[in-house]
């Protein structure tokens, strides 16, 4: 470790939190029969319904074939539904998807405030919100740079 940068331990970490805390959730959310995953695209499809399949892949930056095998998977399991208008599939979210979406949503948000909670003080988690918004922002410039290059 000593021939990396600080910047690539940095990453390191923040890769290492991810996985780690995906993997507590998946635990956690298994009580309601989701995985973050799924988790995320219902939270998603909620905040800007109707969706379209691009849109939520954008969104959640999936791959095409991975939210097609979600969508296709949270549709057969009565969360959600697909609505051709012309060329366009629309999701929205169904009664049941709203239910267990609102049933998981504040148990999930508990479980992931308590991990920086129980080990930043207030000072510590302003700082870091600024720091992880300004390399999210500075990562989507970069994104949109490449990928109109």
């Amino acid at each position: 470790m000593k021939d990396l940068s600080l910047s690539t331990l940095i990453w390191l970490r923040m890769v290492r939190f991810v996985q780690n805390s995906n993997q507590m959730s998946n635990t956690h959310l298994r009580r309601f029969d989701l995985t973050i995953a799924q988790f995320e695209m219902l939270s998603h499809i909620r905040a800007d319904e109707p969706v379209t399949q691009s849109g939520l892949a954008k969104g959640l930056t999936v791959s095409g074939g991975g939210v097609s095998r979600m969508v296709s998977r949270l549709e057969r399991d009565g969360l959600i539904s697909r609505e051709q208008d012309w060329k366009t599939k629309f999701i929205s979210l169904t009664a049941a998807g709203r239910l267990r979406l609102a049933q998981a949503y504040p148990a999930q948000v508990e479980f992931q405030s308590a991990l920086f909670d129980e080990a930043l003080d207030e000072e510590e988690k302003t700082q870091l919100h600024a720091l992880m918004k300004k390399l999210y922002e500075h990562s989507m410039t970069r994104r949109e740079d490449e990928e109109q290059a």
